[in-house]
């Protein structure tokens, strides 16, 4: 009835196709279990993230607090040492101190801006070269020809 080579063959046929079947169900299985964890790692690093945006927030918020702090800190300081220079020492100074603090004083600054910083390039004599010449301290030689 049936030869042995046509039942080895289906046998052979068959063998072949369930392993390609079993493979393909394999893989499917792993590209599915693959996404997930694909997916997984993208929550975490979603969450790492958000967390990380909240404590910048977080750190920049108590860093302007603590600027805004020290700015009251400093202003209070201030206003202690008028009132202590008032009422020990003389008005002048202490008027001069009151608009120290809310920046009236504009002679000071004029007067720096009149202070020249110091020109050491600059001649010692009319007319005589500065330090910042090419050819300031040295001698022209003589050369006579024979």
């Amino acid at each position: 009835m049936h030869s042995t080579s046509v039942l080895i063959l289906v046998g052979v046929l068959g063998m072949t196709l369930g392993a390609f079947l079993a493979f393909l169900a394999v893989r499917g299985r792993t590209s599915v279990e693959r996404s997930e964890e694909l997916e997984q790692k993208l929550r975490e690093a979603n969450n790492k993230l958000e967390d990380f945006q909240l404590q910048v927030n977080d750190h920049f918020d108590q860093t302007s607090q603590l600027v805004h702090n020290l700015t009251e800190s400093y202003k209070e300081v201030h206003e202690y040492l008028s009132n202590s220079a008032l009422r020990l020492s003389s008005q002048d100074i202490g008027r001069q101190m009151l608009k120290a603090g809310s920046g009236q004083l504009k002679d000071n600054d004029q007067q720096l801006q009149d202070i020249e910083p110091p020109r050491d390039w600059a001649p010692k004599e009319p007319g005589a070269k500065g330090t910042l010449a090419e050819d300031y301290g040295l001698e022209k030689e003589t050369h006579e020809s024979s």
